[in-house]
């Protein structure tokens, strides 16, 4: 799977120039345009490392910087100087930067950079897949069967429907977008929308929720994608 990378950057030349050349790189590119949204999606998400300019709008890369290492979000992270800014370099480095690079800079630099970031990194371990086993309120999950019961009454289930049942519960309590269901649950080549993620969740719904209008299990999170609780 790529490595999925998040560019914080106001500049949306350098925008679109690093992230055409991180994705023939290989990387799956995410941006945001401030710091706000940058530290939303970095708290909310995973990513495999951060690269950020220091000068942002909203929230600028040191307070960024700051506030997700105070969050615990260990992501590697890359900052982005301007020339001449020792000083913020210094306290960048202090406040949780794994790494900088002055602008301007040479593409295969920073792309040098990334990846020993990238090595350097500690390898998260496996996720214990879930067990045979699985129930949240009235809702029994059998994994070995492919089997689903809601109190007591089996309900039926297609191949894809149990696949996305079965990738929110092992991912339980992230948040994960459209595309990522899209990639992980459908298949990288398949030719849906993100509209097709948002009826096969409302189906879901219907088959786990006591009320699928006010669901407490399959939450959405507006403008990310969807959370399970259960």
């Amino acid at each position: 799977m790529s490595k999925r990378i998040l560019f914080v950057e106001d500049e949306p030349g350098l925008v679109m120039t690093l992230t055409d050349r991180l994705r023939n790189e290989g990387y799956a590119v995410e941006t945001s345009y401030d710091g706000e949204s940058g530290f939303s999606r970095a708290t909310n998400e995973r990513f495999d490392a951060i690269i950020l300019d220091l000068m942002l709008p909203r929230k600028s890369g040191l307070d960024l910087c700051r506030d997700l290492r105070q969050r615990g979000v260990t992501t590697p992270l890359i900052m982005l100087t301007a020339r001449g800014q020792i000083v913020d370099k210094v306290v960048g480095l202090k406040l949780g930067a794994d790494d900088y690079l002055t602008k301007p800079f040479e593409m295969s630099e920073l792309l040098a950079r990334l990846e020993a970031l990238l090595r350097r990194a500690p390898q998260p371990a496996e996720p214990a897949g879930p067990p045979d086993l699985y129930q949240f309120g009235p809702v029994r999950v059998d994994f070995r069967r492919a089997e689903v019961e809601h109190a007591g009454k089996l309900v039926e289930f297609s191949a894809l429907e149990f696949r996305l049942l079965r990738y929110f519960i092992e991912h339980r309590g992230a948040t994960i977008s459209r595309d990522e269901l899209l990639n992980e649950v459908w298949g990288y080549n398949a030719l849906v929308s993100t509209r097709t993620v948002d009826v096969h969740v409302a189906w879901l719904r219907q088959k786990i929720e006591q009320n699928p209008r006010h669901p407490q299990y399959l939450l959405t999170v507006h403008g990310m994608g969807y959370k399970f609780v259960g």
